[in-house]
């Protein structure tokens, strides 16, 4: 080999070392650059209003037999239909389900049943629902008045509810990996690095609960005692820092 191939040979080998430190110095710097992360946690809140609301009720009536007893509940019907009607329910918008009904045992002097049946209890409940959740509320308030007309009648605390639950989740989840971005870009710029590409996320449960409260729970809470009530999403996510 002559000097002239000696020098290329030589130079060959000297470009090639090059661009092998430096195809080794990107992928270092790449492979550190992602080993730099951040984890941030985000969280977003939204008010929301019950649309929908749910009564439950009950009325029950005792007789020394069956028959009177059934009779004895059916003849409390018409006054509860009466009340429902004057607050715009009208019977085809009372949903009852079965009656049921229990012996009633005469009971000895310490209190123990004598497995004699001195009558029947029978009782049968009835729903109500409506998108005026302000209606339902008064009606659960006044419900119990007709007793002073005879009527036996136990009423449920209301349910209200959001039916478009669904569309809100997914607003709120958004603005949460929304928060959780714009908290790590503060930090990572505050530490003079920029943010980079986000590694991992995961969405915490979901918290719907009375407006202003402070409860929360490990598995989600879905309140159904408030007509106002706020949905609470979490998201922990990780990002690389460049």
């Amino acid at each position: 080999m002559n000097k002239r191939e000696v020098i290329i040979a030589m130079g060959v080998l000297g470009l090639c070392l090059i661009i092998a430190t430096f195809i080794f110095s990107s992928a270092w710097k790449q492979a550190k650059s992602t080993e730099q992360t951040i984890e941030i946690s985000g969280s977003s809140r939204k008010s929301i209003v019950s649309d929908l609301a749910l009564l439950g009720a009950s009325i029950s009536a005792f007789g020394g037999t069956q028959g009177e007893a059934y009779r004895n509940l059916e003849s409390q019907k018409p006054a509860v239909l009466k009340y429902l009607a004057a607050k715009g329910f009208a019977e085809d918008k009372v949903t009852f389900s079965t009656v049921t009904n229990f012996p009633v045992t005469e009971l000895n002097e310490q209190g123990y049943s004598t497995g004699n049946v001195r009558g029947y209890n029978f009782s049968q409940r009835f729903q109500i629902e409506s998108a005026n959740v302000q209606m339902i509320r008064e009606v659960s308030l006044e419900l119990t008045a007709l007793a002073e007309q005879g009527i036996s009648l136990n009423v449920e605390s209301p349910q209200y509810l959001y039916t478009k639950l669904q569309d809100v989740k997914a607003e709120v989840q958004a603005e949460a990996a929304k928060d959780a971005m714009t908290r790590a870009k503060k930090i990572a710029e505050a530490t003079g690095s920029s943010l980079g590409a986000i590694r991992s996320a995961r969405l915490g449960v979901l918290q719907i609960t009375p407006k202003n409260s402070t409860e929360i729970s490990d598995y989600g809470m879905n309140d159904v005692s408030a007509i106002e009530k706020e949905i609470t999403a979490t998201i922990n996510a990780s990002f690389e820092i460049e």
